[in-house]
């Protein structure tokens, strides 16, 4: 079957976001990641093919928002840990061999993460395909009936997923949804009355505060290693969204996707990446706020897809000499450079050479963090924007919309979840927005779900579907965008599909026939 992804990675049976493969090499690699592709939206969200996911199952979460700073002596963390243990599991991920994107030595990213490479993604290594890929990350178990916060990177790509709890279970998992912007993914199991974690109110923690990291790293066994909140807002890791805990708790291979909890055990980040130059801890460390997490998480399990606000401003950070120029007493704020047409910012008012200092109440300190206050900003709603314009403060309110061509994380299916009677398995695809169709120079007359991925392995690859050619038609329904595509493949009578594909300026009909795959 065919499904959207919001992101950039995708596994079985989902559909992708990110494009080009140079795009894609950028994601974080701090777990060890898996290698195999699917189908992939360009929305994250629920397979909507498992007769189990037609229905929404509402999270359930524990949450802690009790302050901690109450100066009590601590001795010992031993009954944090006995809290939080139990609800760090193992993430298992296996996928079939294929070719590294890029032969010799691993890329700058990879080397930063993994040293000489011995821990990287086994598909990174050399320049030949592994018969088959193993990962190791960890994940949070969030409520009771089995819902397990990881990171993207662990799961991207994966045929398989399996967990195992700190009491010896193991269970097979089925990804929910996949955020590569965020690094972020939900899987779940089929289990019920799980030891969910408790969870804090990220904004509230300060640089300082006493913190436990948990997870598997390096396949060793759960470990517990603690430290303090080394920084706040940390940006620049090559996400799309990004609004890191830096911490000093040592953080290793194996403990991406784990926890990162409080001195009383309570959930504040998901660990997700290090800076190192050998490869191992070097006392930085990040995590996914939890905070940020739960929107994701949130908006997978209730839309089905990761929605986003929109407001419509190209904005600049304020330098001194942009400060000086527009008077400003304190560098902060950011610069409105452009306003897009007929967005939710040009209705308001708001102009270029504005500076915005303040969004729905919170003060504005640079473009990335307005950026993330936008995104997780419910469409719909209307929020007060105060502004500097000439030299005078002035208010404005924004009527927040949909991020346009907003992709989904990946809804994927993996493992014994893997609808069998679903078609064009290995294709990853997403809406034919604005950007893509100049960048393909589609003409504006052709319509359909572009294809961002194809698994060399894959039925539809054999066919000669390939990355950049638009599905316009699956078995003579027209196609409007990749929800169509996903829909028209789903439960398929047929392992035969007919396809309408325009590609390099002509359109043409594609026979799949997955019988034949590999």
């Amino acid at each position: 079957m065919l499904s959207i992804a919001m992101t950039d990675m995708t596994t079985q049976k989902t559909w992708k976001q990110k494009f080009t493969p140079a795009a894609r090499s950028l994601c974080l690699g701090l777990a060890m990641i898996v290698g195999a592709t699917g189908l992939a939206w360009t929305r994250l969200g629920q397979d909507q093919t498992d007769s189990d996911s037609a229905k929404v199952i509402p999270l359930k979460l524990a949450l802690d928002e009790t302050p901690i700073r109450e100066g009590k002596a601590i001795t010992s963390f031993a009954p944090v840990v006995k809290k939080v243990a139990p609800s760090v599991v193992k993430v298992n991920v296996s996928s079939k061999g294929k070719a590294p994107a890029m032969s010799g030595a691993p890329d700058e990213f990879f080397r930063r993460f993994f040293g000489d490479g011995s821990d990287a993604p086994q598909g990174r290594r050399g320049g030949h395909a592994t018969p088959k890929q193993y990962g190791l990350g960890s994940g949070v178990i969030v409520s009771k009936d089995g819902y397990i916060l990881t990171n993207n990177h662990v799961v991207e790509n994966a045929d398989e997923v399996k967990v195992a709890l700190n009491d010896g279970r193991e269970f097979t998992a089925k990804v929910i949804g996949a955020d590569p912007k965020s690094d972020i993914a939900l899987i779940k199991v089929d289990a019920k009355d799980l030891p969910a974690v408790n969870i804090a109110d990220s904004d509230k923690i300060e640089v300082g505060d006493l913190v436990l990291a948990v997870g598997n790293p390096f396949g060793v066994g759960q470990t517990v290693t603690t430290g303090i909140v080394s920084g706040l807002g940390r940006g620049n890791l090559g996400l799309d969204y990004e609004d890191f805990i830096q911490t000093d708790a040592a953080i290793n291979p194996g403990n991406s996707g784990g926890a990162l909890v409080d001195a009383e055990g309570r959930l504040i980040g998901i660990n997700t990446a290090i800076l190192s130059r050998s490869g191992g801890n070097q006392g930085i460390g990040f995590a996914v706020p939890v905070n940020l997490a739960r929107n994701v998480m949130e908006s997978l399990v209730k839309e089905g897809r990761v929605v986003r606000g929109f407001m419509g401003v190209n904005i600049q950070d304020l330098t001194p000499s942009l400060a000086q120029e527009f008077n400003l007493k304190e560098q902060s704020g950011v610069v409105v450079a452009d306003v897009t047409a007929k967005s939710p910012a040009e209705k308001a008012g708001i102009k270029s050479g504005d500076v915005i200092l303040s969004f729905n109440g919170k003060e504005v300190r640079d473009g990335r963090h307005l950026k993330l206050q936008v995104a997780q900003t419910v469409p719909g709603k209307s929020v007060p924007v105060k502004l500097l314009r000439d030299g005078k403060q002035t208010t404005v309110n924004v009527t927040v919309k949909e991020l346009p061509g907003s992709e989904v994380a990946s809804s994927k299916s993996t493992g014994k979840d893997a609808d069998a009677s679903d078609t064009l398995n290995g294709v990853a695809v997403s809406d034919l927005d604005g950007q893509i169709r100049n960048e393909l120079k589609v003409p504006s007359a052709i319509k359909g779900a572009v294809v961002t991925e194809v698994d060399p392995n894959s039925a539809a690859y054999e066919a000669g579907l390939r990355e950049g050619d638009v599905i316009q038609e699956i078995n003579r329904k027209p196609v409007k965008g990749a929800d169509d595509a996903v829909k028209f493949t789903e439960n398929a009578k047929e392992k035969r599909t007919l396809l309408r594909v325009w590609s390099k300026g002509s359109s043409k009909y594609v026979v799949v026939d997955e019988t034949k795959a590999g």
